[in-house]
């Protein structure tokens, strides 16, 4: 049989970590209140963290935890004392960029295993040999490197010592994430958790003598294309990823939905299965991994850097209007005795509708809005207006906890 690398999933919340897990992650990663490099996420209390920790663990899935910020001086002091309190809780892994974090962190819990993030540029294999000396057990290549690079890397480095890539997801594109423009337009620092995406704002080049001669933005040779990325999208091409050696296939995402991580984990935990158990049945399927990953994204993809360094064509497009497919309505917490699920509700829904069951097993299940009814007066309700309302729903076919309810929309062109 096949080597059967970990699939790492994201997580913004607890609801998504739970999600996560029943839909097919090995591991999942978070962030706490601090030191992530997601501060607008929901992210976690250190209460949520170690329920979610304990949810994981009593299914057999990892939770890794990001301290991944470039720590300034007035940092490193609180970093200790939550070190301290992630000791308590026992992640699987602390990840890290900053040496002066690592040495935190090995300071206050030398137990806690550390990898080191994809934001410490990590492009060569001297840089995995010093991290494996310093006593990482996994660190994450840096986005610029190819397949190639990384097969080399794999046959220089301790075989004990962890790879992993990201394979899906949005791409920060400047080196290794490390962006400075956020900082620089509106003051929120990217490095430290704050980013607002200036990297998706439309952009061109006027030259000072040349006014309303707008220039379009292209690469050099060093391959960093700064503005508008594609979506990286790696589900056709998983023998390449295992051949090479990689030992965690990481889905970017820590503020997505529910329906996106559940969709993503699902479509990439067949896929891995089907290649390991059998690579016909991988090939036979790909049309299903493509439409369902299509379903949950609205942008469009790209290798990124693995086949060798892309051309503007394939890292930048010129529009990011975002095409939606699905509605996330709500995940089933549990079912009662007579069929009723119980819900808090994301998006509106009514009566009468036709939504889907989305199951972790694949199968996607048409059924009927039958009844609502207001889950602590128990009033009927013709709809469900309400965001974050406890609802009991009947549905022509009971679900089973822990599915994803979702409606299928009318697909919308996006403009150029």
């Amino acid at each position: 049989m096949k080597k059967h690398p970990e699939l790492l999933i994201p997580a913004s919340s607890l609801e998504v970590l739970k999600t996560a897990v029943v839909f097919g992650a090995d591991a999942v990663y978070i962030g706490g209140e601090a030191f992530g490099l997601r501060a607008k996420a929901k992210n976690f209390s250190l209460e949520e963290m170690a329920e979610g920790i304990r949810f994981a663990h009593a299914r057999g899935v990892k939770v890794y935890v990001t301290a991944n910020i470039l720590a300034h001086n007035q940092d490193l002091e609180e970093a200790g004392a939550y070190f301290e309190e992630l000791k308590e809780i026992r992640p699987d892994a602390l990840i890290i960029s900053d040496p002066g974090m690592f040495l935190t962190a090995k300071e206050v819990c030398p137990e806690i295993e550390i990898h080191i993030s994809t934001q410490a540029n990590n492009v060569n294999y001297r840089t995995f040999q010093f991290w494996k000396e310093q006593g990482a057990s996994r660190v994450v290549t840096g986005r610029e490197l190819s397949l190639e690079e990384i097969r080399q890397i794999r046959k220089r480095i301790p075989e004990d010592l962890e790879i992993e890539t990201f394979v899906h997801g949005a791409m920060c594109i400047s080196y290794s994430g490390r962006c400075l423009l956020s900082n620089y337009f509106t003051g929120r620092d990217a490095n430290r958790g704050a980013c607002t995406h200036p990297c998706r704002w439309k952009y061109a080049v006027v030259e000072e003598t040349r006014p309303g001669e707008y220039m379009p933005v292209y690469e050099n040779e060093r391959g960093t294309y700064l503005f508008n990325s594609k979506d990286l999208c790696m589900i056709g091409h998983l023998p390449d990823l295992i051949e090479a050696g990689i030992d965690s296939l990481k889905v970017e995402g820590r503020m997505k939905t529910a329906l996106y991580v559940a969709t993503v984990a699902r479509t990439y935990r067949r896929a891995l299965d089907d290649y390991v158990q059998e690579p016909k049945r991988y090939k036979d399927h790909m049309p299903w991994y493509l439409e369902q990953i299509s379903n949950c994204t609205y942008r469009q993809f790209t290798t990124g850097f693995f086949y060798g360094r892309p051309d503007e064509h394939a890292q930048i497009y010129d529009n990011n209007t975002y095409i939606k497919e699905y509605t996330y309505l709500g995940i089933v917490q549990k079912v009662d005795g007579q069929g009723r699920c119980l819900v808090e509700q994301r998006n509106k829904f009514s009566v009468g509708e036709t939504i889907e069951i989305m199951k972790p097993d694949g199968r996607d299940v048409p059924v009927l809005v039958e009844a609502i009814q207001d889950a602590q007066s128990g009033t009927s309700q013709i709809s469900a207006p309400h965001a974050r309302q406890l609802l009991l729903v009947t549905l022509s076919e009971a679900p089973d906890a822990m599915d994803l309810l979702r409606r299928e929309d009318k697909p919308v062109q996006a403009v150029l």
